[in-house]
């Protein structure tokens, strides 16, 4: 062990712990991390328990070896979503988020000093990894309780997994995430948290909870946000594919959003009933049904599914957006699998994968196969809503390895119903063609947005904050608003569009509206008009609408392109929408407007501000048609 540990540089803390914990071991295979993940004893029903003063030994998850995978579970609902609300920093950085001194009134020093020595006293598996992905990534590292190998396993299939023996340099990491799931019950009365700390040549990531959303996932994301931060680049939250239609066009389209926004679901193939029939919507007043028939989809490859690496060293002269996958393998919300055959290309994969995956609130029996559509059931007797499965790269069909130029940025928004009776901000059409100003505005506020699956939240409309990415990043919100606003300017031909998801006005929708924008758009060559082809929305911030659209022969109805005209929803529905969509989106823009904020950037808030046309909007930075 002292030969592997000799090819890291590693602190002297982290050597500290390494040299004095009760063993040590550094998987050099994923096969080695997926059968450590059953314990010591190699159970088939592993439970992951830690004694904690005064409470015992507590039961924080259970590990069951099933066909197709480890599939994961845990008693607490509250541990099955990430918490929207868990991120804390403790160094003296800039930021804008809490930070960990004045939430506790105490110091982190002596906390971080604790967690040590905690992991002193465990048995650890440590995992080095690429944050960002093997080609373009920073070097990593995780130090975790033997008895939650699982966790590492999850890491590893989401980050670059790095076998030490392998490597030919030194490793330095730049990152180092610490795994203590006592804490949560010893220190934050039972929540999820996760401590940035970002040092002059290493970036800390305390994880004080098993669920890998906020730190195994979401962490890392920070990491890579703090580091683009510094080197003058971002990473956006985005999926990407590849879309080849039957005629053997092909577009890019890269779908940003808060969580649940729709981002897996772009590169899902199109959701059809039993008997092959297209659902639009339904009415959720009079339950009646739109079918739409689109027998020739296109063929898909996804790029990315939900973090897009936009590195300087990627970019060219082709004035688009260049991006590639900045995670190894894609934590998958299957909540939208209620059945068999929902999903039938990716449903094969999850139940007969060529090597087994990492499933989580998922149910699981011992011997027997995973179903992705058999969820965990919470408390309340309801499937849980954030049932995920960790889906490496190479057993994703088609996928694309190289770098991609985006033709399309689209932004992803969860609606609720819109009535008259019912006013909200579910106004949206089909979809809408932004200018690159609004566009922008869009991605400063990023509405959480309706019945968000992923988070524990309310309903209420809620800003998942700048990027969609803010609530894992440890910076400042101007200086991510001025990066988004500098790739937009050096992307002149990559065109913006918005989508909503599951309702338009009165519809029920679920994300159809994304699919059949991808078909359209894609036989269009891109969101290619002419001024004549669009008509400005009602609403000024949706940009522009469609007054008629045809796909394989077919009109869509003008209800579905402008809900003003659904009598559930009329022009005093909507105009009360579009009302409550500008009042919070007034309320989000005003605390981006300061001296720090890039002059182009001020322009565009104040244009908003003072109520501006679409012409205005378009005399600050032009729309390519």
């Amino acid at each position: 062990m002292k030969e592997v540990l000799e090819r890291f540089n590693l602190s002297d803390d982290v050597k500290s712990i390494l040299s004095n914990c009760r063993s040590l071991t550094i998987p050099k295979t994923r096969d080695e991390l997926l059968a450590l993940s059953y314990g010591s004893e190699n159970k088939d029903n592993y439970e992951v328990r830690y004694e904690v003063n005064g409470k015992g030994s507590l039961l924080e998850a259970t590990v069951t070896r099933c066909k197709n995978g480890v599939v994961v579970n845990y008693p607490e609902d509250y541990m099955r979503r990430r918490d929207p609300d868990c991120l804390l920093v403790a160094d003296e950085l800039g930021t804008d988020k809490p930070k960990y001194d004045d939430v506790y009134n105490d110091d982190f020093e002596p906390l971080r000093n604790e967690t040590f020595e905690w992991l002193k006293q465990q048995e650890l598996v440590v995992v080095p990894f690429m944050a960002g992905g093997l080609e373009y990534g920073y070097e990593a590292l995780l130090l975790a309780p033997a008895n939650a190998t699982f966790f590492a396993a999850a890491l590893a299939d989401l980050q670059g997994f790095v076998n030490i023996s392998e490597t030919k340099n030194k490793f330095t990491p730049k990152a180092i995430v610490y795994l203590a799931p006592p804490f949560r019950h010893t220190h934050f009365n039972g929540k999820q948290i996760v401590v940035h700390n970002r040092l002059k040549d290493v970036h800390e990531v305390f994880s004080y909870n098993l669920y890998p959303g906020p730190s195994a996932k979401k962490g890392i994301y920070g990491v890579l946000l703090n580091i683009g931060e510094n080197e003058g680049w971002t990473t956006v939250h985005a999926s990407t594919v590849k879309v080849i239609t039957p005629y053997d066009n092909e577009i890019v389209i890269m779908h940003e959003g808060a969580s649940g926004g729709g981002k897996s679901e772009m590169i899902e193939n199109i959701h059809r009933e039993l008997d092959g029939r297209v659902v639009l919507g339904k009415n959720t007043v009079t339950k009646e049904k739109t079918y739409i028939d689109i027998i020739d989809t296109c063929e898909l490859r996804p790029v990315t599914d939900d973090m897009a690496l936009c590195h300087p060293k990627m970019q060219n002269d082709s004035k688009k957006l260049v991006v590639k996958d900045a995670e190894n393998g894609w934590f998958l919300r299957l909540d939208s699998i209620k059945r068999y055959g929902t999903s039938p290309q990716f449903e094969s994969i999850f139940t007969q994968p060529p090597e087994p995956l990492v499933f989580l609130n998922l149910q699981g029996v011992a011997g027997a196969t995973c179903l992705p559509w058999e969820h965990t059931i919470d408390s309340d007797g309801k499937p849980c809503p954030n049932p995920r499965v960790i889906l490496p790269r190479e057993f994703v069909p088609n996928i694309v390895e190289d770098l991609v130029e985006v033709d399309v940025r689209s932004f992803g928004v969860r609606t609720p119903p819109c009535t008259k009776k019912n006013p909200s901000y579910g106004i949206l059409g089909l979809f809408h063609i932004l200018p690159p100003a609004l566009a922008w505005i869009w991605r400063l506020v990023a509405p959480r947005g309706y019945n968000n699956p992923s988070i524990t939240a309310s309903n209420a409309m809620t800003s998942e904050g700048v990027g969609s990415y803010w609530p894992f990043a440890t910076g400042k919100m101007v200086t991510q608003a001025n990066l988004l606003l500098d790739q937009i300017k050096n992307s002149s031909h990559t065109r913006y569009i918005l989508i909503p998801n599951q309702h338009i006005g009165a519809y029920e929708v679920g994300f159809m509206p994304q699919w059949i924008t991808r078909e359209y758009l894609s036989r269009r060559g891109g969101a290619k008009f002419k001024p004549e082809h669009l008509i400005e929305s009602r609403c000024k911030l949706l940009g522009y609408s469609f007054d008629s659209l045809k796909i394989e022969g077919h009109y869509i109805r003008k209800a579905f392109l402008q809900p003003e005209m659904q009598s559930e929803v009329g022009i005093e529905g909507y105009d009360k929408g579009a009302e409550i969509l500008t009042d919070f989106f007034k309320a989000e823009l005003i605390k981006f407007n300061t001296d720090e904020l890039d002059p182009v950037g001020k322009k565009i808030i104040e244009c908003f501000l003072r109520d501006g046309s679409l012409d205005d909007y378009n005399d600050i930075l032009p729309m390519r048609y």
